[in-house]
């Protein structure tokens, strides 16, 4: 199925914008880790493709939840959240995004042309992150089980009733990264009907008489996944108020860069209709008024900044580093209250990087597709709880991807440009052969999504400085048990930096990557060392890259004169050898000895707890690690568990120019 971002289609009254639009591909997103609908599954495929979103992958793909320790999460306080310290006003802090899509992207018709077009589109949500989780609190959950939803009974239903069938379906223990009121809304509110559906037939809300939101080409069935809006997530720019910031377009040109970024709900307002019961039918302003609705004009934003009650002082502290602005914000509950709210930025924008079709592996020089994210900077300082999504749209020729709209489609007694599995002849014309074409997915949308992490402000000493963030990406098992996942490697594996430069160095992982049976379409198993379903990664030197042995500590140059900007334990005054053996034992031992220690890493020096099993089985899965700042020079490290022949070379380099 293909959709195409760029499309247009024509409303009853004017063009309204463009249409993302995709064809037969899957994405998957490895750092951050991308869920693929999956929890902390022992077996290869997911339980529940409509767990939180509608990616049209693969059943097998994604990763499991994080672990803080050495089993499985029993609660979500148990679960590894990744944690990356936010830009400040004068310091960029950098996240290199990295996936793999499945038929090709980029290239033009002068060099590397395709036989689709394709556009990526980079979002994120984000909320303050709380102790005690509301209903709307992003979480993974410890269910895989999805959302439910209670329809509403009527179309004149009270607040109170809207109010109700939410408290009635929200569930703390299942996941959720959009909020059950912007999946009512888009179940209550008409559908687009300027959009190009082919021959597909929608269906209808039962019992409204009119076909909803959650009815598209893609979705004419109207199927749930999580508390997704089918309509927002098939089509971008999108029309109305979303609760996604947009980070960034790889489009199929540079020429359509001015129109997305102009449409971009971080770039302009979009209107909604208002009604006192907390949703409303009408699409249109035209409609919404006519029908005895409130307009409203809503924004997006990075933030909120009550500390500025009155619009003059609100706008009056804008300056280079933040912008405000005064307006409704697109989630609030009361429409009539205008606040100050820190403006985001346009998107970026850049052609999206070429790979191969029918591939899912790297891309030109057989390096992998990469974008690095430069993380949000917040000016309250608050920790904020975060989700990514990669959205990858696909199209061909096959039909004029920009004046195809509703007038081509069969409800309207045209002719659609696509039919659904056409016949054609050839020779005489009485030798018919069917084509394989689903009208469903010509013109399709696939997406991938991380689990939830955090995003934390910097403390003083990291004020200013440019920090990147180096992760371990990958899964437990031979390249057979783990595609579309990948086996493990550093991310990213070639880091080249300038001095004064940080590095966070982080990793996550999973105690239940047994990839167990049913294993669908690929080999069930997960083939490495230690113990059976569990990730560990650790760092130790060595002197070039084809080397396999490490480098014993007293010829090391790694960590000899390497600073401690920041630790997770709190202790910055590290001597190399505590930094070294930290980082070799995944923060199980935090110093050499005792005697040599500061406060509480006292108490995990080496022989002072239980001893460290050698394939760092009893180590915990994720390591929320140290801010580094290395001297100049070129340094080659690996992960002693898995660098065997089954999982290759876990290996990588950080450059320091």
């Amino acid at each position: 199925m293909i959709r195409i971002m760029h499309t247009t289609f024509i409303t009853k009254t004017f063009l309204l914008g463009a249409i993302l639009e995709l064809a037969l591909a899957d994405i998957y997103l490895h750092v951050p880790r991308g869920s693929n609908n999956r929890l902390n599954e022992r077996q290869a495929e997911r339980k529940n493709a409509n767990r939180l979103f509608d990616s049209q992958n693969n059943n097998r793909g994604g990763y499991n939840v994080g672990d803080n320790g050495t089993e499985a999460a029993a609660t979500e306080n148990e679960q590894y959240r990744m944690k990356y310290f936010q830009s400040d006003v004068n310091g960029q802090s950098i996240l290199t995004v990295e996936w793999t899509n499945q038929h090709g992207c980029g290239g033009n018709e002068d060099t590397n042309p395709q036989k689709q077009n394709c556009i990526l589109v980079l979002q994120y949500a984000c909320q303050t992150d709380i102790s005690s989780p509301q209903a709307d609190t992003f979480r993974n959950g410890i269910s895989t089980t999805t959302q439910t939803y209670k329809k509403a009974q009527t179309v004149n239903e009270t607040l109170t009733a809207k109010n109700q069938r939410k408290t009635e379906s929200v569930d703390q223990t299942e996941g959720l990264h959009e909020s059950w009121d912007w999946y009512n809304k888009c179940y209550m509110r008409e559908r687009n009907q300027g959009l190009f559906t082919a021959d597909q037939k929608l269906n209808t809300n039962n019992g409204f008489g009119y076909s909803s939101a959650v009815y598209t080409r893609q979705n004419p069935n109207g199927n749930q996944f999580g508390y997704e809006c089918p309509e927002e997530r098939d089509y971008f720019p999108y029309w109305h108020p979303a609760p996604w910031k947009d980070i960034a377009v790889l489009a199929e040109n540079s020429s359509m860069c001015g129109y997305y970024t102009s449409r971009s709900f971080n770039a302009q307002p979009y209107g909604e209709c208002i009604e006192t019961k907390g949703w409303s039918r009408w699409r249109t302003q035209e409609d919404c008024q006519n029908n005895g609705g409130r307009w409203v004009t809503l924004y997006t934003y990075l933030e909120k900044a009550p500390q500025y009650r009155i619009k003059a002082d609100c706008e009056r502290a804008s300056n280079g580093a933040v912008q405000y602005i005064w307006g409704v914000p697109y989630d609030t509950s009361d429409f009539s209250q205008e606040e100050c709210l820190v403006k985001l930025k346009a998107p970026d924008c850049l052609e999206a990087p070429w790979s191969r079709s029918n591939h899912l592996g790297n891309g030109v020089d057989g390096q992998a597709l990469t974008y690095n994210w430069v993380l949000p900077y917040f000016p309250s300082a608050e920790t904020k709880r975060c989700v990514f999504r990669i959205r990858y749209n696909i199209s061909t020729d096959d039909y004029d991807p920009y004046n195809t709209d509703y007038r081509q489609n069969d409800a309207m007694m045209t002719r659609s440009p696509v039919r659904q599995n056409p016949y054609v002849t050839v020779g005489n014309g009485k030798s018919p052969l069917r084509l394989a074409l689903n009208t469903a997915q010509y013109g399709r949308v696939f997406q991938d999504r991380s689990h939830v992490f955090l995003l934390k402000a910097r403390p003083q000493n990291l004020q200013g400085a440019r920090i990147y963030n180096l992760n371990v990406r990958g899964k437990r098992g031979n390249i057979v048990q783990v595609f579309p996942a990948v086996e493990y490697d550093f991310a990213p594996t070639h880091l080249e930096i300038k001095d004064g430069d940080l590095v966070h160095i982080q990793w996550t992982g999973s105690n239940t990557h047994n990839n167990g049976n049913p294993a669908g379409d690929g080999q069930a198993g997960d083939a490495g060392e230690g113990t059976s379903g569990t990730d560990r990664n650790n760092m130790v030197e060595i002197l070039d890259l084809n080397e396999n042995f490490p480098v014993p500590f007293e010829k090391s140059t790694m960590w000899e004169r390497t600073q401690v900007m920041w630790a997770y334990h709190g202790v910055i005054n590290i001597q190399p050898k505590d930094l070294a053996v930290d980082l070799a034992t995944a923060g199980y031992y935090r110093c050499f000895r005792k005697a040599e220690c500061q406060g509480a890493v006292q108490n995990f020096a080496v022989g002072e707890v239980t001893a460290l099993q050698s394939q760092l089985n009893n180590a915990p899965a994720s390591y929320e690690g140290m801010v580094l700042r290395f001297r100049s020079g070129t340094y080659h490290f690996m992960c002693t568990r898995n660098n065997n022949f089954s999982n290759r070379s876990q290996k990588g380099t950080i450059v320091v120019k």
